[in-house]
């Protein structure tokens, strides 16, 4: 009765090793992924110059057109996810109209931080896939392009005529701010003082 047990009888609490080392790996990733939500500029120039590299790749090889084409429809969903509400108006409720009621910060579909994310990832992985001939694919370019502008420009015009309808702006330049006024400001010698009583 002391033979060998089966495995698939035996109760274990831990993972298999691969799956022990990618959980690891994520919480690496996602660690250094939290240390860089306060540098905005940052993390937007390294996007930038990932999307660069990627574009001189492309130029160089003179291919991975359909691959680019991907890229480009997935950056146009996210913006047009960053740049709407995450309440649709037109479906459940509308953004506020008035002045007198309560105010209620545009909150997008899709927070910068999770665009930003998941931008890089698609550049990365698209730059990762013209090292493999496989995804290039014999295409006219010509025609990709010119569907992809026209694209742009449709999904733009709705996102736009949707902005003036519900009369919202996803942007914060131009809008007020109570910068001053929120900041303390400790008293001239410089340690605050107890209210005295009466």
């Amino acid at each position: 009765i002391h033979g060998p047990s089966n495995p698939l009888m035996m109760e274990s609490s831990e993972e298999p090793a691969g799956v022990a080392k990618l959980l690891a790996a994520q919480r690496v990733v996602r660690r250094w992924l939290d240390y860089t939500v306060v540098w905005i500029r940052t993390r937007w120039v390294l996007l930038a110059l990932t999307l660069v590299a990627y574009t001189v790749r492309v130029f160089m090889k003179k291919g991975f057109y359909v691959v680019t084409y991907g890229l480009g429809i997935y950056l146009l969903n996210l913006i047009i996810n960053f740049l709407s509400p995450a309440i649709d108006p037109d479906t459940e409720g509308g953004l506020p109209t008035t002045e007198s009621g309560e105010y209620r910060p545009f909150t997008r579909k899709l927070p910068e931080f999770k665009f930003w994310v998941s931008a890089l990832r698609a550049v990365v992985a698209c730059f990762i896939m013209t090292f493999f001939e496989v995804f290039d694919l014999p295409v006219f370019w010509p025609i990709l392009l010119a569907y992809f502008f026209i694209l742009l420009i449709l999904t733009m015009k709705d996102r736009v005529k949707h902005m003036i309808k519900h009369k919202y702006v996803p942007f914060t330049f131009g809008k007020q701010t109570y910068g001053d006024l929120t900041k303390m400001k400790p008293p001239a010698g410089g340690q605050p003082r107890a209210k005295e009583d009466k």
